[in-house]
């Protein structure tokens, strides 16, 4: 609830300037950073049920033979894991990271539209809990993989249409939530912030929220078309009723590639924000940023096809998707260049933020150029479903979306808390997850040069040391997570730790730090304003 300002921005009624306490704060949530919170700590729980169902996978696969789990079971496994990760932690955090900070980073008072940013989030809980409960369903949860590949889901039991429910309301959760950022972003800002002096964090969510709009009904249009495949008699994706299963793999991947940009954008946002705070430097190349992201978003539609080598398309369509492919690493490789750039005799520290940082930028280019293997379609037919595409895409996920959420965490963590975290357990977290992720999936790779297909629960002798070894280090990637939320996050809820200054990152800037830490329930009830430089606030 914010309180009604008149002509002269004098606050009406006052006692709405305190926080709501109790459950009633978090049930009716309409204050951005509530919200924004809700959101981080959904997301967190949604990615400790995936890491369990992933280690599950790591265990069944930590020996050659069948120990855990029976192949349907482990299909069920693998499809679950990818669905909660990506509709269930990635996007949901970086959501929440919007909520929290875009309103703060341009000056506004809150969210454009409080109440269904409020609903946006609630509609998530629904649906994971049919997500998760999908397990418990008679023939257990879906098992077509989290791409959900006709004619395998017309082949499965009650569960998927649960899941198909499930995704259903995530989309509108997001397409609500795009709305509401592009909304806030295009009429909230402060006066005297122009688009091109929006910190970059809030352009990549610009950016993300139109793809968001323009690809979520994509996917529902395809799960839709599943759905009346399964009960109303239709053929889209049935061959015996003149329907093509190939179709579905298109329409799929139309919403899955610009999906793999929605995931990765607002990560490079929080990069461009963080590695110039400890380089003490601007940014280097802002404008060339913001073409560079824009380019890459509108790249992203005309690659899907790249994910299909294999279905037996022409000669021509493939030197297409190819060339196309290889032309979306240029605005990319535009941002690593910047970012090392503007680390290029900067004035450099490494707080935990800045070692996050450092290691997307050194991981997420691995992740990079085994995506520029995968692009070539006479390589990608060999590749194709092995261990070498979960060895790219996990680079470029975990070591892309999720180390930059880290990065965001330790950076805003202050702002949010008004505490401290502690140095030393960050770099304890930092170090672990970045060695215990390279031990997990590195050995990937060589699984998949030697021809190791995925999504297999077993698999010949030649393959069991790299497995022995991934699932090790599967195991110590997950317990570095529970660590830094036992050690990092509970204590900063708690408000234990040293009290945090305004701005406690001496390079950082921003109006985030012109506000106190913790940021109040309110702020900018008063626009403020800018001067030229728009970094400082005036009066």
């Amino acid at each position: 609830m914010s309180a009604v300002l008149d002509n002269h921005g004098h606050a009406h009624d006052s006692h709405d300037h305190h926080a709501p306490s109790g459950w009633r704060r978090w049930v009716y949530a309409t204050n951005h950073k509530d919200i924004g919170t809700l959101y981080l700590l959904f997301s967190f729980t949604m990615l400790m049920i995936g890491g369990v169902l992933a280690l599950l996978i790591r265990a069944e696969l930590f020996q050659p033979g069948l120990q855990l789990v029976n192949p349907e079971l482990f299909n069920q496994l693998t499809t679950m894991h990818g669905l909660i990760m990506v509709f269930g932690a990635i996007m949901p955090a970086f959501v929440g990271f919007a909520n929290w900070m875009i309103p703060l980073q341009i000056g506004a008072s809150d969210m454009a539209f409080a109440r269904m940013n409020n609903f946006s989030f609630w509609l998530m809980i629904p649906a994971a809990l049919m997500l998760v409960s999908s397990f418990f369903m008679p023939g257990g949860a879906p098992a077509a993989g989290w791409t959900l590949y006709a004619p395998l889901t017309l082949q499965m039991g009650p569960s998927m249409d649960a899941g198909i429910f499930a995704m259903h309301i995530l989309g509108a959760s997001s397409i609500m939530g795009s709305i509401n950022i592009i909304v806030t972003i295009l009429n909230m800002r402060a006066p005297g912030m122009t688009l091109m002096k929006m910190p970059m964090f809030a352009w990549t969510w610009l950016i993300t929220a139109y793809l968001l709009i323009a690809v979520m009904p994509v996917l529902a249009g395809a799960i839709t078309m599943t759905l009346t495949d399964r009960h109303f008699g239709t053929s889209f994706f049935n061959p015996a009723g003149g329907g093509d299963p190939v179709m579905y793999q298109h329409i799929f991947w139309f919403f899955g590639h610009p999906e793999v940009y929605i995931m990765i954008l607002p990560a490079f946002g929080i990069i461009s924000q963080i590695v110039p705070a400890f380089a003490r430097k601007k940014l280097f190349g802002y404008a060339s940023m913001v073409y560079a992201t824009s380019s890459i978003a509108i790249l992203s539609f005309i690659v899907w096809a790249h994910h299909m080598f294999t279905t037996g398309m022409p000669v021509t369509g493939q030197l297409f998707f190819m060339y196309a492919t290889m032309l979306i690493s240029v605005p990319t490789a535009v941002k690593i260049f910047n970012w090392v750039a503007t680390m290029w005799r900067g004035s450099m520290t490494f707080e935990t933020p800045m070692l996050f940082a450092v290691g997307f930028i050194f991981v997420f280019t691995m992740g990079g150029f085994t995506g520029l293997i995968l692009a070539m379609a006479p390589i990608d037919i060999q590749l194709q479903d092995t261990y070498y595409v979960v060895a790219h895409f996990h680079y470029v996920l975990v070591a892309g979306s999720l180390f930059s959420m880290f990065a965001g965490v330790y950076y805003w963590l202050p702002k949010w808390t008004g505490v401290m975290y502690s140095e030393t357990r960050g770099q304890i977290h930092f170090w672990a997850s970045l060695i215990f992720f390279n031990i997990t999936f590195f050995p990937m790779h060589f699984l998949g040069l030697a021809g190791m297909p995925r999504r297999y629960a077993d698999y010949p002798m030649q393959f069991a040391d790299f497995n022995a070894i991934a699932s090790v280090g599967a195991l110590g990637f997950g317990l570095a997570q529970v660590y830094f939320f036992l050690a990092v996050v509970v204590p900063a809820m708690r408000g234990k730790g040293a009290k945090a200054p305004q701005k406690p990152w001496d390079g950082a800037e921003g109006l985030e730090w012109e506000v106190p830490s913790p940021a109040p329930f309110h702020t900018f009830e008063n626009p403020p304003k800018l001067d030229a430089t728009a970094t400082r606030v005036i009066g």
